[in-house]
């Protein structure tokens, strides 16, 4: 029986798959079965997978002729998935020896849902651990309980699927939604936080992350990056209204934050994604948006209303504005 599935999407990344399929080899165990989805690669990816086949116990390839995105790919991976937990990985990071059987062990131990652990971004040699929001470690909870408060970052801020572990009896809430090409982990994280009945953090940080690696989907600028306001779209369909008031913060924030790197855009996609933004920031409810944007520094604040010039005050541009008037 197998007590463990890592879905791993891959696209093009002969340069860093063998690191990852190399600290798969260090957490190898009998009863787990490692699912690599090779999302259309066109480079050496499928090589590189292939002279893994003898040394990693456990390890099956599935392979996409055409790319059909990170979504999907991780769907494809869940749908061959065998194990009484799930988990995720990218192919562009890796695990610290020894980490998927320490996850293993805390949602054995904590019998919950689903466990969400912490994680280390790198960058170049630089290494930071980033720890998931809730300060209440090893403790099992309801993850309705860790969307709120609306005005500190909370469990739905950190939507990284692969820092976590997931009953595999969950279904389809565990699945991403298709239709996007980036952004999709936002839907997902707020979806799971909505629907499942229990969840802990535990403090095991054995990811490594890769940021600013070239090709990645934080990178890229074509017209994926639309699919950031699909996402919301979807956080927003169902969305209780005890909800709403940390929705749009969340997305405001994030809005802003797009905003910030809207250099990598070409000038006519850069005008589509503000277009795009500036209605949707309209549809949402003003006193909230003004509550987001008073929380947020001036810089981001002055983006969000270049966007937008008609968005009303909140407190504290009132009392600058009342000081620069004196």
């Amino acid at each position: 029986m197998i007590t463990l599935s890592v879905v791993v999407p891959v696209r093009d990344g002969e340069r860093f798959v063998a690191d990852a399929l190399s600290s798969l080899c260090r957490n190898a165990r009998h009863d787990f079965e490692f699912i690599v989805v090779d999302d259309g690669s066109v480079d050496a990816t499928g090589a590189v997978i292939e002279d893994f086949v003898p040394d990693l116990p456990g390890l099956s390839v599935i392979r996409n002729p055409a790319p059909v995105g990170l979504a999907d790919a991780r769907n494809t991976g869940l749908a061959a998935a065998s194990g009484r937990y799930v988990t995720f990985m990218d192919g562009d990071d890796w695990l610290a020896p020894g980490y998927l059987e320490r996850l293993v062990a805390a949602i054995d131990g904590l019998g919950c849902d689903f466990v969400r652990a912490d994680h280390v971004q790198v960058e170049g040699r630089k290494r930071v651990v980033h720890r998931a929001p809730l300060t209440r470690r090893g403790v099992v909870l309801d993850p309705r309980d860790a969307i709120l408060p609306a005005d500190v970052r909370t469990m739905v801020d950190y939507p990284y699927a692969w820092a976590g572990i997931y009953r595999r009896s969950l279904r389809d809430l565990l699945l991403f939604p298709g239709s996007l090409h980036t952004a999709e982990d936002r839907p997902w994280i707020w979806r799971l936080h909505r629907e499942a009945a229990t969840f802990a953090v535990v403090s095991l940080a054995g990811v490594f992350y890769r940021r600013m690696v070239s090709g990645s989907l934080t990178q890229v600028g074509d017209e994926r990056q639309l699919h950031f306001f699909d996402a919301f779209d979807l956080v927003f369909k169902e969305l209780e209204p005890e909800f709403v008031p940390k929705a749009v913060r969340n997305f405001c924030a994030l809005l802003a934050h797009h905003l910030e790197i809207g250099d990598r855009l070409t000038p006519a996609l850069r005008a589509r994604f503000e277009e795009r933004g500036a209605q949707m920031v309209r549809a949402l409810p003003a006193d909230l948006v003004a509550g987001a944007v008073a929380r947020m520094s001036v810089e981001r604040e002055a983006a969000l209303r270049a966007l937008v010039p008609d968005l009303p005050d909140g407190p504290r541009t009132r009392v600058r504005r009342d000081r620069e008037e004196s």
